[in-house]
């Protein structure tokens, strides 16, 4: 059992990392080669320009300002600077509601953590009930918990009430915030500026037709069911096999110019290169030559894949982007159903251009409920029996442990500064290396279930992440760590009592979960700021592949805010700081150190360096909400089981009502709030096209869709031979080879009861 010395040993080590770091990022960043790495967002905006241009040679890579450094932790204040108004515009919504999430965290923590030590401190500290009891092991801390409490104490009542109170200011502040991210939502997408998902839907599972093309079939339906609004579409092309081939092409160029300015620095020998995986094995021969020869052949093999593509039906998905001419008429498609028959012809929301993932546009549509079922089954596989790894490693948090697989590491263990390692800093560490690959794992998954833009595939992957957390890291952390001891009895008995056996767990675990948070919260986020691999990589790159201020342009990885898997970790200091807040308070003061630094640091790297991969308008908010509640009812249900073990059964009834009330809670919020993310009022939308018809009367809106939805890889070149049909925008049915065989258009497929009939 970790003791106040191990943690003080382990708040050092992480102390020290976290200055370190921090020391390393305030000097490096002020050194001008390093300009590119530590404010890209910047030069992507075209605003900075590169410090390397001008002045004498050694000032272009190294500052010689000796003031600037006298200055170096001025960037903390100016992080604190810019309005959230101004945030918005610079770096949008996501970014700007993200940050939001580490100011909830404070509003939420620092008044529970000042009443907690004014009140329940106390009461634990004087009971003195461990120090009366011969037979047990204890540490200073848990003199502070609810631990210290004697059963059936009358201390209890002041943990009920502080219970209450808690929920009462957690849902107080929850509300409040849900309220204000709404109303940002709802000024964003009013004043936000001109954007094609705006007027466009995705209509996926468009049925067969026996007399028409795909992209035919969808301009009659919607030009008889949507006569006088419909104005453009785009179909959906199966392009997998061309991107790969134009990605591996963009390899080969880049090997190519590696071995190019290789070859200009020492042109008195050709370099070489291996023809074997990666150039590891394989026949010696001239590198240029070769990788020209590669090009080439990929060259040929690419245009004929595009013109195979381009004319081949099959490569034709059952889908499209359908734009409308006005965002009134985009939201009435998006939002309402569009056949008798509820499988087909199925709209929503068409993701903005940067944000569709288009791979998974290629999957038909009836494989997705297979797919979605096959990895809800591996998820539950996936989180449930990484259990087994996660025992081992928190087992390095038991002493005892250890000494009883490996006795002959007995005298080095018990020497105190190992034991302080191993019990404060070692089981932290240990932990957030092994779940490193997780969040790539779950990304993978997600594609498989065929999400089809970047910020679904976040959402979900995110919604994974959160279950294991939940599972493993929390639950996991609790059982198995407390001990192999009670673990068979918690597998045999009854689920009635199993939140009274994590109850009783919970104050035991406290040490471990200070460690992680110090370890991650503390270290981990002053690891983010110093962005050590893309140091690394762009001076890389720059040294080996960069000619012209384009190559130094591409060698920048500006990042973004990785919501999938820093919105679950957040979510678990959520739930960390709900559950300790009543049984060990002495957890909160670190919580709220970390919600401290993260908001300072991910607002200081949101205004200088991410460059965030899309804009949703903050859609991710309701789960973020969602989360917050199942933690604090979790946080409820663990207290009942903790006070019903600890004799204070009287309690049981009146703590019932907190999670009834919280959930009460949670059905109110959502059915307030949440309508203003998953829909687009048709009040604002018919507000904004009236204003934009009035300030811009010419705009050629056919113009500015035509191209919007077009596969990247055909952009370049073939743009306008795969643009969407250019017809009389009052045609309501277009003659085609089918129309010709019916006597009158009401005998068309191209209504939608027709069209379920040919489809079935």
């Amino acid at each position: 059992m970790a003791s106040v010395a191990d943690i003080g040993a382990s708040a050092l080590i992480n102390l020290l990392s976290a200055i370190a770091f921090l020391v390393a990022f305030a000097i490096l960043r002020l050194q001008p080669f390093n300009d590119r790495v530590y404010f890209p967002k910047w030069y992507l905006k075209g605003i900075r320009g590169s410090p390397t241009h001008s002045g004498a040679l050694m000032s272009k890579f190294v500052n010689l300002d000796a003031k600037t450094y006298l200055r170096f932790l001025n960037w903390m204040p100016a992080a604190l600077k810019m309005p959230e108004s101004e945030l918005i515009d610079h770096a949008g919504l996501d970014s700007a509601v993200y940050i939001r999430i580490y100011l909830l965290g404070l509003k939420i923590f620092v008044p529970l953590t000042i009443l907690s030590f004014a009140v329940l401190v106390p009461v634990n500290w004087t009971d003195g009930t461990l120090v009366k009891s011969k037979d047990l092991t204890f540490s200073d801390i848990d003199k502070l918990s609810i631990s210290n409490v004697g059963a059936g104490s009358k201390r209890f009542w002041a943990h009920l009430v502080m219970a209450y109170v808690f929920t009462f200011w957690t849902c107080y502040v929850l509300y409040h915030e849900y309220k204000r991210v709404s109303i940002m939502r709802l000024q964003f997408l009013a004043s936000e500026r001109r954007r094609p998902d705006q007027f466009s839907v995705l209509v996926r599972n468009v049925p067969p037709d026996t007399y028409e093309s795909v992209g035919e079939h969808v301009e009659h339906f919607f030009c008889v069911n949507h006569p006088d609004h419909y104005l453009t579409h785009q179909v959906v092309y199966n392009a997998n096999t061309l991107a790969k081939m134009v990605a591996q092409k963009k390899g080969l160029l880049n090997r190519l110019r590696y071995y190019q300015n290789k070859y200009e620095r020492n042109s008195s020998k050709k370099p070489t290169t291996k023809t074997g995986f990666c150039g590891l094995w394989g026949a010696t021969v001239d590198a240029i030559d070769y990788y020209t020869d590669e090009i080439e052949k990929l060259s040929k093999e690419e245009i004929s894949e595009r013109e195979r593509v381009m004319s081949d039906p099959k490569a034709i998905m059952p889908a499209a982007f359908v734009s409308f001419k006005s965002r009134w008429a985009a939201a009435v498609c998006a939002q309402t159903q569009q056949s008798s028959n509820p499988t087909l012809w199925l709209t929503e929301w068409a993701p903005e251009p940067r944000d569709v993932f288009w791979s998974n546009l290629a999957i038909p549509f009836v494989e997705l409920s297979i797919r979605r079922l096959i990895m809800a089954v591996a998820t539950f596989f996936l989180t449930f029996f990484f259990m087994i790894p996660i025992a081992f490693v928190q087992s390095l948090a038991n002493i005892e442990g250890i000494e009883k697989v490996m006795p002959f590491l007995k005298p080095l263990i018990e020497k105190k500064v190992v034991k302080s390692l191993i019990q404060g800093f070692l089981p932290g560490i240990a932990l957030k290396i092994f779940l490193i690959l997780l969040p790539t794992i779950l990304m993978t998954m997600s594609k498989i279930e065929g999400y089809t833009s970047l910020s679904s595939l976040d959402r979900r992957s995110a919604a994974k992440y959160h279950l294991f957390v939940l599972v493993n890291v929390f639950l996991g952390s609790i059982i198995t760590g407390t001990a192999f001891q009670q673990l068979d009895a918690f597998i045999h008995q009854s689920a009635t009592q199993i939140p009274e056996t994590v109850g009783v767990s919970i104050p035991m675990k406290a040490t471990f979960f200070i460690t992680y948070i110090m370890v991650d919260g503390w270290a981990g986020v002053a690891g983010e700021i110093l962005r050590l691999v893309p140091l690394v990589m762009f001076h890389l790159k720059n040294a080996f592949l960069v000619k012209t201020e384009q190559d130094r342009e591409e060698a920048m990885d500006a990042g973004s805010v990785d919501f999938a898997s820093n919105e679950p970790r957040i979510q678990l200091y959520f739930l960390l700081g709900l559950v300790y807040s009543v049984v060990t308070p002495i957890l909160l003061p670190f919580i709220v150190v970390f919600f401290g630094f993260a908001y300072l640091v991910f607002r200081h790297q949101i205004i200088n360096v991410y460059n965030q991969k899309y804009e949703s308008g903050a859609a991710f908010y309701p789960d973020v909400q969602r989360r917050l509640i199942i933690g604090l009812v979790i946080s409820q249900l663990l207290l009942m089981g903790l006070m019903s073990s600890k004799g204070a059964k009287q309690s049981t009834p009146l703590l019932i009502a907190l999670p009834v009330l919280t959930i009460w809670f949670h059905r109110f919020c959502k059915s307030r709030f949440e309508p203003a993310f998953v829909k687009f009022p048709l009040q604002d939308a018919m507000v904004k096209d009236t204003l934009e018809r009035a300030t811009e009367p010419n705009l050629n809106l056919r113009a500015y869709l035509q191209d919007a939805y077009i596969h990247p890889v055909f952009k370049d070149d073939v743009s306008e031979k795969l643009s969407a049909y250019d017809e009389e925008e009052n045609n309501i049915l277009v003659p085609t080879k089918r129309t010709s065989q019916r006597s009158t258009p009401g005998q068309s497929k191209y209504d939608s009861e027709a069209s379920d009939t040919g489809g079935s």
